[in-house]
């Protein structure tokens, strides 16, 4: 019997954080060989599974996927598996493999499966924009060559050039490896979430951003809608675990009141603004906001997409988010108590 994922989408609930890969000094430069910093990564792994997070995604575009060598890339993932298997080795963990081609992609899929990783954050080849039956084959070609490992489909359409269209998530949700779709790219609940939602049903989470899991959760419940995906969790998960703790408990003014306040604290950072503009600085912006916040060190941005060349405006605006966010997470403190927050 073929193996399939130790995980399926009813599994999917709570908040799946997207942390960034961190870097040694130096990684900037582009004779840098070997950046990761394998000791911070350790202590992120760490740290987020002990804060409470329910699972990980890692080597998207903040995760740096792009920009890391090949080599540089297994010593992370070897790094990540090792210490979930110390900490918590059920803990679903998702590491990107995305490439610009499905056989560089399934070779990656086949280390992380070697590994124990319980599966891929994937999106898809992008030099060439690609139509549904291409992007059909794509992930049917991918789950069948590597059938026991997981995936969570990456969904951005700046980084891959349009929407997944509706007749590729009727093929999908017949794929058992397809778990969760991280549904970014500026999108926000409304129609065509809705229609994506209707092809999807109950199979696997179109996942929102944290900021707009009420409003999801409200209209499709948890049953639909049980996991947020969020890269503010890396600035500390403290605001955004009290989030899913109201929604589970049905507490709607606190659940408001968090969505509310972290909508706030998002205010000034260009993503909520103009995303595409926020896509040609993603990774820096990202980069910044995080090592601003404390949480995790993650040092510099790996060429070409390096902090240098973004606008001081862009700078200072996530520098002022992060300003806000800092207070979000000592009202949260405030209000729900110090076992809630980690700042």
């Amino acid at each position: 019997m073929t193996a399939l994922p130790k995980v399926t989408g009813a599994d999917m609930r709570g908040v799946m954080a997207y942390p960034p890969t961190p870097a040694l000094p130096g990684a900037e430069r582009v004779e840098a060989v070997d950046t990761v910093d394998l000791a911070e990564t350790e202590r992120m792994i760490r740290a987020l599974i002990a804060d409470g997070v329910d699972a990980i995604a890692l080597n998207g575009t903040l995760g740096e996927c792009a920009t890391l060598t090949l080599e540089e890339w297994k010593a992370f993932a070897d790094c990540v598996a090792e210490t979930v298997r110390d900490v918590a080795p059920a803990f679903p963990v998702f590491v990107g493999a995305t490439t610009l081609n499905t056989r560089d992609t399934v070779s990656r899929m086949r280390f992380l499966a070697d590994l124990g990783i319980t599966g891929t954050l994937l999106g898809r080849p992008m030099w060439g924009n690609m139509v549904g039956p291409v992007m059909e084959r794509f992930y049917r070609d991918v789950a069948e060559a590597v059938p026991e490992l997981a995936i969570v489909v990456y969904d951005n359409t700046a980084a891959f050039g349009d929407i997944i269209p509706r007749s590729v998530y009727r093929t999908l949700v017949e794929l058992p490896q397809v778990v969760a779709v991280k549904y970014a790219g500026g999108a926000s609940v409304g129609f065509r979430y809705h229609n994506d939602m209707a092809h999807t049903g109950t199979h696997f989470p179109l996942m929102p951003i944290e900021t707009d899991w009420m409003p999801a959760w409200d209209m499709y419940g948890e049953e639909l809608v049980g996991m947020a995906w969020s890269s503010t969790t890396a600035c500390g998960p403290g605001p955004v675990l009290a989030l899913r703790d109201a929604l589970r408990a049905g507490r709607t003014e606190d659940a408001r009141w968090l969505t509310e306040r972290l909508r706030w604290a998002h205010e000034p950072f260009l993503v909520g603004q103009n995303f595409m503009e926020f896509s040609k600085y993603n990774i820096p912006l990202e980069k910044i906001r995080v090592n601003e916040a404390g949480y995790i060190n993650v040092g510099k941005c790996r060429p070409p997409y390096t902090e240098d060349l973004v606008p001081a405006q862009h700078v200072q605006d996530t520098k002022d988010h992060i300003l806000r966010y800092r207070q979000v997470i000592a009202e949260v403190e405030a209000r729900f108590g110090t076992e809630t927050v980690v700042a």
